[in-house]
């Protein structure tokens, strides 16, 4: 039991790792993709906010913690940790194989895949997943693309020809996505370190303390860059002019800000791409097709790894 809990703690830190290495680019690509942001500065930036949104969340935001570890509930502790570990590893496959095309995935419908996935492995069917806190998790996952199209082209139209440096803006926002993005995510992955801890033998430490941890292993990851995804969101998704790019950003950063303040797990990636696509006069059918197919894909691949991993440890 204690080698699962600890095999557990590892891949929970690999995915907070991955998490900041393959989404939170998304944070900085129109600003880079507008010339507002050199890649590295970029990356620097979204760095730095990542880790204070992730590290100031709990204080502001912890209902989006809560209602992620509301979503499964396990009779004993063994099963639930074979469940978590069959669920971080199926998060960390899917997100690297679609990092490898440069395709920007939500690692939130991926852990609410890997979770149910990994609960149902085990028995005891759908009585294992709180209806409530699934209720939130998928309200907040259905609005993310509706809302970022909606709020980036509002913003659009009310930015249009009033504003003289949108590049200076569009520094301003990118940092507020970032930190926006890393009060989201953040929270998501402190709601498993928690539960995970729980499972343990000292119980659960210090939510501060483990926000901290969060924040560090997933500013490291933004530190490693995300170059492909930013290329795709930022340049080959739409071209944007500086000020739809910041109409973008701010699009962007308004859905999370909102879903994070109600308490609703929302897709952080979906939110950005929408609002880009909200925002920009003719988006890449192309690009939006590959994008599309690789989101209808995550919850059957993550949620069916998933369930062959837990079979597989308990088999």
């Amino acid at each position: 039991m204690e080698g699962a809990v600890g095999l557990a703690r590892l891949l929970v830190l690999a995915v907070i790792f991955v998490n900041g290495w393959t989404d939170a680019p998304n944070a900085i690509a129109t600003a880079v993709g507008s010339g507002a942001l050199s890649f590295r500065r970029g990356v620097a930036l979204a760095a730095v906010c990542n880790f204070a949104g992730a590290a100031l969340a709990c204080l502001c935001f912890p209902a989006v913690a809560d209602t992620v570890g509301e979503l499964v509930s396990f009779a004993q502790p063994r099963s639930g940790v074979i469940a978590l570990n069959a669920a971080l590893l199926a998060i960390v496959l899917w997100a690297v194989a679609a990092w490898r095309f440069g395709l920007p995935t939500s690692e939130s419908h991926a852990l609410l895949a890997g979770l149910s996935g990994g609960a149902l492995a085990l028995g005891g069917g759908l009585a294992q997943l709180n209806a409530g806190a699934w209720i939130r998790a998928l309200a907040g996952l259905g609005l993310s693309l509706p809302a970022g199209a909606l709020a980036g082209r509002i913003l659009r139209r009310a930015l249009e020809g009033r504003i003289r440096r949108p590049d200076r803006g569009q520094r301003w926002a990118a940092a507020l996505t970032a930190l926006l993005h890393g009060a989201q995510d953040g929270q998501k992955f402190l709601a498993l370190l928690l539960l995970i801890h729980g499972f343990g033998p000292d119980g659960r430490p210090s939510r501060l303390g483990l926000a901290l941890l969060t924040a560090g292993v997933m500013a490291l990851g933004t530190a490693l860059g995300g170059k492909p995804i930013v290329e795709k969101v930022g340049t080959e998704l739409a071209q944007l002019s500086p000020t739809e790019g910041l109409a973008a950003d701010l699009g962007a950063g308004a859905v999370l800000l909102v879903c994070s303040a109600l308490g609703l797990p929302v897709s952080t990636t979906h939110a950005k791409v929408a609002a880009v696509c909200g925002a920009g006069r003719q988006a890449s059918g192309a690009v939006m097709g590959q994008m599309a197919g690789a989101w209808i894909l995550t919850f059957p691949a993550c949620g069916g790894i998933a369930f062959l991993l837990a079979r597989l440890m308990t088999g």
